[in-house]
C-alpha cells in the first residue's frame, strides 16, 4: 500500500503584471479609502473607522496589508490615561499613490459625477490654481490620452 506524501503549500505566484501586483495591495475598496483619508490627515484607527464606516475586522486587515506592503507605517502613541495604540502614516511609497487617487477622482468626476458638483478639487499648493493629471513625453510635452498606448514590456510573456 502506498501512502501519498503531503505536498507542501505552494506560495502564491508572483504576478508579472504590475497592475495585478498593485491590486493585490490596494485593490480592495477599503484600502484606497484608507489611503484617501490618510491624505486628508487621518492617522488613528478610530478616525478611519468612524469616517469610513468600515467594520473593525476588515479595517484591521486592510491596515495590516498596507503596513506589510510599506504603504503605511505604524507609530505608537498613547493618549493620557489610555493604553498604547498605533497610528498609521503614509510612507513615501504611500505618498506616491496620490496620482492614483487623483486619476480615480478625475475619472469619477467625468463618468460618475455627483449631482451637487465636485467634492474635491486638485490644485497647486502654492498658487491654488487648478491642475490635472497628464501624460508627458521625454521632452516634457503633454500627450493626449488618445495618443498613448500600453505595449508589451521586456518581461511580457504574451502579446497584447
Amino acid at each position: 500500500m502506498t501512502t501519498s506524501a503531503k505536498t507542501p503549500a505552494q506560495p502564491l505566484k508572483e504576478h508579472a503584471c504590475s497592475i495585478h501586483r498593485s491590486l493585490d495591495i490596494v485593490g480592495e475598496r477599503w484600502s484606497l479609502l484608507i489611503i484617501r483619508n490618510a491624505f486628508r490627515g487621518q492617522t488613528k484607527f478610530s478616525e478611519f473607522r468612524d469616517s469610513l464606516g468600515a467594520p473593525s475586522d476588515i479595517l484591521t486587515a486592510r491596515l495590516a496589508t498596507l503596513v506589510d506592503a510599506g504603504v503605511l507605517e505604524r507609530r505608537a502613541y498613547r493618549e493620557p490615561g489610555a493604553r498604547e495604540r498605533s497610528s498609521y502614516h503614509l510612507t513615501p511609497q504611500g505618498l506616491a499613490l496620490k496620482t492614483v487617487l487623483v486619476a480615480l477622482q478625475e475619472w469619477g468626476d467625468a463618468y460618475t459625477p455627483w449631482p451637487a458638483g465636485r467634492v474635491s478639487l486638485v490644485e497647486r499648493s502654492d498658487t491654488h490654481s487648478p491642475v490635472s493629471l497628464a501624460f508627458v513625453d521625454e521632452a516634457g510635452a503633454t500627450v493626449p490620452a488618445d495618443d498613448v498606448r500600453l505595449v508589451p514590456g521586456p518581461a511580457a510573456r504574451a502579446t497584447w
